[in-house]
């Protein structure tokens, strides 16, 4: 029997396409046929982040060991970051930060809102002294589906005349929502392959910008693993310091093409059509969002508030055990308060109207107040105007 769609905000349903590319005979990891399947994943990958300025490095890890790299090659202990605490990844990041000596300056916020540009300006604009070596944004909060304003983090940074690091998680918005790595003065960004590229988990994918490099010549934290000096020196020689993940670099290569071939504007369009899609059904159920303003509604995922006395993990633990189908549940401060609808990747409307359908029933199921189809009509009469607009705007 086939598998159903899973409906988490990664890792992400992964296209035959991809399965088959990562699918390789052993080779050798120093010989030129590694670097001519290298070369075209590092092309990809500077492509989706729009970066001309900036390089892409590859670890055999995953997103958490990004933002473990891009501290320990640019800072040194007891340096001072920015960040705002507005979700759980944000949250982890600042935690990472704390482990390895930094000095975090946090800013809390809401869970459901978006990271505080103007009081990151504020806070930048006091520091005369030079103390922030870099401010951190989580660009797609996944646990509670909010989007941060990382250009206007950008402006804050520069109307501050600051000169720190912008270093950002667009682990699941990055080949999926609009992210301009080089118009935002981005200088470290970091995702992963099991979201937008649609690969399994197990490549931690940074862009590091000129700054960022300038940076690592005066960082004193320990490093080994993750250091940008030993995998550039093995990059110009094609090849990795040590063992690269090999299949994986060869889906990531078809996985860029795949983007490529879409076209990587209207893989933003798609994303952004499921997306509104699965919010006007949130709305039809009496439902809202987690994030608190339209404006920052993530389009890779939506964390639906529940009701009162109701149990978000419930949702998903029954969507699971009784419908074969992966839902979200909430992290951290709002576990139990939403559950979590992924909708980025290798994903269409019609698919997506499969997991509408597996909440609706999971809540009827819980004797939620939920009307079935109500939520599914919704989405589908968005759908249905929606399609035909791009089919007519493509012409």
């Amino acid at each position: 029997m086939s598998q159903n769609p899973v409906f988490i905000p990664g890792p992400t349903n992964i296209p035959d396409r991809i399965r088959k590319a990562c699918d390789i005979a052993t080779i050798d990891h120093r010989s030129p046929k590694f670097a001519r399947l290298f070369g075209p994943a590092i092309a990809g990958v500077k492509a989706v982040l729009r970066t001309e300025a900036g390089e892409v490095i590859l670890f055999p890890a995953t997103g958490t060991a990004g933002w473990e790299a891009a501290i320990q090659n640019t800072l040194s202990p007891g340096d001072t970051v920015l960040a705002a605490r507005h979700g759980m990844f944000s949250h982890r990041w600042i935690d990472l930060c704390r482990r390895h000596g930094l000095d975090v300056l946090q800013i809390d916020a809401p869970w459901g809102e978006a990271a505080p540009a103007e009081a990151f300006e504020a806070a930048l604009a006091e520091d005369r002294e030079g103390r922030i070596k870099a401010v951190l944004v989580t660009h797609n909060e996944t646990a509670t589906g909010v989007r941060s304003d990382v250009a206007g983090v950008r402006r804050a940074m520069d109307r501050a005349g600051h000169g720190a690091l912008l270093m950002v998680d667009g682990v699941s918005s990055i080949g999926s929502m609009e992210f301009r790595m080089d118009d935002w003065g981005i200088d470290i960004a970091v995702t992963g392959s099991q979201k937008g590229f649609m690969l399994p988990p197990g490549l931690a994918i940074l862009g590091v910008s000129p700054k960022a490099l300038k940076a690592m010549e005066g960082a004193r934290m320990a490093r080994t693993f993750f250091d940008f000096a030993d995998m550039r020196a093995s990059y110009a020689r094609g090849g990795y310091p040590y063992t690269p993940a090999v299949g994986l670099i060869a889906g990531l290569a078809e996985a860029c093409e795949m983007i490529a071939e879409e076209g990587l504007e209207n893989v933003i369009a798609r994303h952004h059509r499921i997306a509104e899609g699965v919010r006007r059904a949130v709305a039809a159920w009496g439902l809202r969002p987690c994030a608190m303003r339209p404006e920052i509604c993530s389009d890779t995922v939506t964390a639906v508030v529940v009701p009162e006395g109701f149990d978000g993990t419930r949702v998903a633990t029954l969507a699971a055990e009784k419908y074969d189908v992966a839902l979200g549940v909430g992290l951290g401060d709002v576990a139990g308060k939403v559950f979590r609808i992924g909708h980025l990747g290798a994903l269409t409307e019609v698919m997506m109207l499969s997991g509408l359908a597996t909440a609706e029933m999971a809540m009827a199921d819980l004797g939620f107040p939920v009307r079935l189809g109500s939520g599914v009509a919704a989405a589908q009469d968005y759908y249905r105007g929606a399609k035909e607009a791009a089919r007519l705007a493509a012409e």
